[in-house]
């Protein structure tokens, strides 16, 4: 994506007021932390929202995490997503963080100041043998330092709340934020059923089987999707909502118009 692109999604982003821009990694190899460092300053600075930014563990040397953590807080930015990371052809792995959970430590430890936010997998992650191996991992995430997790995306909000109760079984005590992908497209909806493992309930298929061949109707029936899902999640005392909008500010603009203010409700019923 161009600057320009960018920089005009961000603006469209910062209408919205979101409690903050989540900031991917450049999958170029050299532009790794500079590209994280540089929006993240602009979304934190220009926009005027907090930025969290990605750090993959797989692929940062200690230097490396010194170095961002150190620009990063020059530019007021004191959110982090810690992730293992995937597999890259393109990028050599650094050899100081075999897991997510020691980038967190080693944050933890070092940079106090920071807010830390885990990922988390309701149906687990690919290479978890089951949920009792997930949940083990997620419990060494949180206790090297997590203030937060956020899920991957879900369609079947049932599969969130039985992974939400594994989670109060093992202790996981810190705020479980769930995150939304809005399918709007028949190539990401493709993109989504090959490469994630998330179950697809029947009312999601039907959605793509009828639509398939309206782009148009395919967009609003997955936004209405999303806005139902969110709906239930909140009525079900949901710690927070994180929408993966793919940079399709439209997107987020609309579910807002639609449902905002469930959020006012849910903080006022917070107090």
């Amino acid at each position: 994506m161009g600057i320009d692109h960018l920089s005009q999604v961000l603006a469209e982003l910062q209408d919205l007021d979101p409690a903050f821009i989540s900031v991917t990694c450049s999958s170029k190899t050299s532009q790794l932390a500079k590209e994280t460092v540089k929006v993240a300053d602009y979304v934190q600075n220009q926009c005027q929202v907090p930025a969290m930014a990605h750090l993959p563990a797989w692929y940062l040397s200690k230097a490396d995490v010194d170095r961002i953590l150190e620009q990063l807080r020059a530019y007021h930015v004191n959110r982090v997503l810690v992730l293992r990371g995937d597999e890259r052809p393109n990028l050599q792995k650094k050899n100081d963080f075999t897991h997510a959970s020691d980038l967190i430590a080693y944050i933890r430890q070092n940079y106090p100041d920071f807010q830390i936010t885990g990922a988390c997998y309701p149906e687990k992650h690919p290479e978890s043998l089951n949920m009792v191996d997930e949940i083990q991992h997620l419990r060494l995430k949180v206790a090297a330092g997590c203030d937060q997790i956020i899920t991957q995306l879900f369609l079947d909000n049932q599969c969130f709340y039985r992974f939400r109760e594994l989670c109060a079984v093992a202790g996981i005590e810190v705020p479980i934020i769930a995150g939304v992908m809005p399918i709007v497209n028949e190539r990401q909806a493709n993109r989504i059923l090959r490469t994630s493992a998330v179950a697809v309930p029947e009312k999601f298929k039907n959605i793509l089987a009828k639509y398939r061949d309206h782009p148009q109707a395919l967009k609003q029936a997955g936004i209405t999707y999303a806005i139902d899902q969110i709906v239930d999640l909140v009525t079900n005392d949901v710690a927070g909502v994180h929408l993966y909008t793919m940079n399709q500010a439209d997107t987020a603009r609309q579910i807002k118009q639609n449902i905002g203010s469930l959020f006012q409700v849910q903080c006022e019923g917070a107090k």
